[in-house]
């Protein structure tokens, strides 16, 4: 049976007691209303550890303002019946007072890779995402976690945090899970109109037309950046919020691709913000694979 703690305090003598004892212990951040994509990571997290702790928040730090933090969808009876299917030891769900307090005043800060993608139009996000997995990492004390590689830029910042910062802490990235018509599983999902699924799977289109197009010879970014933007206007309601092929551990943005580079993308449908990426080959020959360790010598 599944063990739910909200209390810091328990969460931190829980961990220590399970280390005591040798226990390995992978933890799955998540801010909740899980879907099949959160539960491949706690499978690929309960390979690595012997104790799986899911955390479940919706971290108010890394919302800004006119961002959907009062309307993110939160569902938590429902979750913890889906963490308890999948076998997971601890569900940790502190609440906003106890990690936030009144007079609270640290955050962990970056200096390069959030200034790209996604932290171009949201530039609070990536404090807040560090900030707060930073300290979920002190509460939790995991061996391991595991997270998407949907939110790859999420995924290269806490890698470089982890090393920076020197936690003895192994990140894993999981391969993005898509529904069957090729949109990547989100939480966000769930806002989208049924009439507005064509444009959400403009995404989705516009990498494996790029991926296409590589692979057949074509080297130049900016040509295929076009033809993915032809092809996300065609459709009503979609505006770009950023697209990019760019180096996959610095993410700047590169002019030819002549070895493999990430092409990341967010764009709104109506109201609802999406975003997905793919590693283009820079060859037809090469293997595509979106890890980026930073402790492997370059």
């Amino acid at each position: 049976m599944v063990k739910v703690i909200s209390a810091v305090k328990e969460m931190q003598e829980r961990a220590e007691e399970l280390r005591r004892g040798n226990r390995r212990i992978a933890c799955v951040p998540t801010m909740g209303f899980l879907h099949d994509g959160h539960l491949s990571l706690m499978r690929m997290a309960r390979q690595a550890a012997d104790t799986l702790v899911v955390s479940i928040f919706v971290n108010p730090a890394q919302f800004g303002p006119g961002e959907d933090f009062e309307t993110y969808p939160r569902d938590l009876d429902r979750d913890l019946g889906l963490c308890a299917h999948e076998n997971v030891d601890i569900v940790f769900t502190p609440e906003t007072a106890t990690l936030y307090p009144e007079g609270y005043q640290s955050y962990v800060k970056l200096e390069h890779l959030p200034h790209h993608l996604c932290g171009l139009s949201r530039p609070v996000f990536f404090t807040g995402v560090a900030t707060v997995v930073c300290k979920l990492f002190n509460i939790v004390r995991p061996h391991s976690a595991v997270f998407g590689e949907k939110d790859y830029q999420q995924l290269l910042i806490i890698r470089r945090m982890v090393k920076d910062l020197n936690f003895n802490i192994d990140i894993i990235g999981a391969p993005i899970v898509r529904e069957k018509d090729g949109l990547a599983m989100s939480s966000r999902n769930a806002y989208l109109k049924p009439g507005q699924r064509p444009a959400a799977l403009t995404l989705y289109g516009s990498l494996v037309q790029a991926t296409r197009r590589v692979e057949t010879g074509e080297r130049d970014a900016a040509r295929i950046l076009q033809e993915a933007r032809d092809l996300i206007a065609v459709q009503p309601e979609t505006e770009i919020d950023y697209l990019s092929i760019c180096d996959p551990e610095s993410l700047v943005a590169v002019a030819r691709i002549d070895r493999p580079a990430l092409m990341a993308l967010a764009v709104k449908v109506g109201k609802t913000r999406l975003i997905d990426n793919t590693i283009l080959p820079g060859s037809s020959s090469e293997v595509r694979s979106i890890a980026v360790d930073f402790d492997k010598p370059a």
